[in-house]
């Protein structure tokens, strides 16, 4: 896939791509996920607070492609284990990894190699084939924060999907809605440009 016709958007962006200017792209968004890591609703029926974290990772996969948003999650998790206070609440530990929301933290590179992956495949053309990619990486996280919490508490597996999953449905259901129509439309209007007469 040519630069020209990659669905990518930080592939589309004028400009020499080089290791400088991806690894500046995935410090990047590993500080986007910390920025929405900090807006969060704490939930009094379980011990894993709603944050803007999961709809920063769909993002990372969906403008930087498989690699990049797998990495740039991987960094958010490594400056987070190092101290930096990039967890939800400002929190910041490598024991933050091993808590009740590890499981879902540890799935944030698998989730945005996902949406990357599928981005890559064509699917961001339309809005619902690319809400179907979204909605896979979301339950993919949400799977793993469930099963998770059942390993870690010695849950049932219904009350682990209590506390895991169904709070974080419909939260996520509006970060999908919003990614998934606003990506198909600025691919489109790049198209439009690129295909425009000049003068």
């Amino acid at each position: 896939m040519t630069r020209a016709s990659t669905d990518i958007l930080i592939d589309r962006v004028p400009g020499a791509r080089n290791l400088a200017t991806d690894a500046a792209w995935v410090i990047a968004f590993s500080l986007v996920t910390a920025a929405c890591a900090q807006i969060s609703i704490h939930l009094p029926i379980s011990p894993v607070p709603i944050t803007g974290q999961t709809f920063a990772v769909l993002l990372s996969g969906a403008v930087l492609g498989w690699r990049r948003g797998f990495l740039s999650q991987v960094v958010y998790l490594a400056e987070g284990a190092a101290g930096m206070p990039v967890f939800a609440d400002g929190a910041g530990s490598a024991l933050h990894l091993i808590g009740p929301t590890g499981g879902y933290l540890l799935c944030f590179p698998l989730a945005a190699a996902l949406v990357g992956w599928m981005v890559e495949q064509g699917m961001a053309r339309s809005a619902w084939r690319l809400a179907g990619a979204l909605v896979s990486a979301d339950v993919l996280i949400l799977c793993a924060g469930s099963l998770w919490l059942r390993l870690l508490f010695h849950l049932p597996l219904s009350q682990a999907w209590l506390l895991g999953f169904y709070p974080f449905a419909i939260a996520d259901l509006a970060k999908i809605i919003l990614v998934g129509c606003t990506l198909p439309q600025i691919l489109r209007r790049l198209e439009a440009r690129k295909d425009a007469p000049s003068h």
